[in-house]
């Protein structure tokens, strides 16, 4: 069964054309990264205005890398929650009308989801049930991911999630936009251990985040540093600060992973989404999970990221499920996946 996978959730135009589920024929990204740099983050109304001048051409290039025509499509899957709501507006409108102008069933797909699905089309091995901790810059959560893609929440962030705590803090320290592969790269050459940053909740007892606190800290700590000329004089570097601050967040995100892999008695872990491409927190993750017996997988990069095969993967699934959309489908800013705790 071939699908079309639309994504337009926050910044990034992305459609791909994937074949039950896991092959994945074309996978076509534009990304806004230049557009919204000198802004230091997302603006909303220019993610809406550059998903609006790439869509077409974007579907069209995903089409034409996989060969294929509209005769051939099955299905059409789009993003419709959660993200930025102008964003999702624009993919779910453009999947609506290749749906109707094609009569081809229409899906409306949950972001989340889509990233949990990712490690499942690239790991033929991928066991049930496992945790998945997903991140990115608008979600941080750990779930018990169960057959039939049915999952149990077990904790998501209280307040920012941790790739926004990454992008705010290289706005802090001036480094740029997005701040996630900046602060990887400057963390290896710092020492983790040179400044010992809050690791909010990580003996709460429970799988909740919280990424605030240490964000906050930072700032006081540069604010602080600046008016002292300790990091004009070299006495505290840069990279000392990106290593510090990774570390915080790393040992928080693998401490309650590895701890609810351990409590459940799963033996897989996966990890997903953006920030699933940190060099620190896969290799932090893969050796805490060989502590405890577990195996860890993550995607490759090019399905870290939001695209549209991890749509189209999951469509699959979904539709396999019944299920079908109508087009009065909308778009929703918020939407979490349906936790279903209450059938364990």
């Amino acid at each position: 069964m071939k699908i079309l996978g639309i994504d337009t959730s926050c910044d990034e135009t992305a459609a791909a054309i994937v074949v039950d589920g896991r092959d994945v024929q074309s996978n076509i990204v534009a990304s806004q990264i230049k557009a919204h740099e000198e802004y230091g983050g997302i603006v909303p109304e220019l993610a809406s205005r550059k998903h609006i001048e790439a869509i077409n051409y974007i579907v069209n290039r995903a089409l034409a890398e996989a060969d294929t025509t509209f005769d051939d499509i099955d299905a059409v899957a789009v993003t419709n929650r959660p993200g930025l709501i102008g964003a999702l507006l624009i993919g779910v409108a453009a999947a609506k009308s290749l749906a109707y102008c094609h009569n081809l069933p229409l899906l409306g797909i949950n972001h989340i989801e889509g990233h949990i699905y990712a490690n499942y089309m690239v790991h033929e091995n991928l066991t049930f049930p496992h945790i998945c901790l997903t991140v990115s810059g608008g979600h941080t959560l750990l779930v018990e991911v169960h057959e039939g893609w049915k999952y149990k929440v077990l904790g998501t962030t209280q307040d920012d999630a941790a790739g926004e705590v990454y992008d705010k803090v290289a706005k802090y320290l001036g480094l740029g936009f997005p701040g996630g592969k900046i602060i990887d790269d400057l963390a290896t050459k710092g020492n983790p251990a040179a400044i010992d940053f809050p690791r909010p909740m990580l003996r709460s007892g429970d799988y909740q985040f919280s990424f605030s606190g240490v964000k906050t800290s930072v700032r006081y700590f540069v604010e602080k540093a600046e008016r002292a000329g300790t990091i004009d004089s070299g006495e505290v570097t840069i990279e000392d600060i990106a290593a510090s601050f990774q570390a915080a967040v790393v040992d928080v995100l693998v401490a309650k992973t590895v701890q609810a892999a351990k409590t459940t008695g799963c033996h897989t872990i996966t990890l997903t989404g953006g920030v699933a491409a940190n060099s620190k927190l896969r290799s932090s993750l893969k050796e805490a999970a060989q502590k405890i017996g577990a195996e860890v997988y993550y995607p490759p990069f090019s399905l870290c990221t939001d695209n549209g095969a991890m749509i189209a993967g999951i469509a699959y699934e979904k539709y396999q499920q019944g299920q079908r959309d109508e087009l009065s489908l909308n778009a929703a800013a918020n939407g979490s996946i349906v936790d279903v705790s209450d059938i364990f």
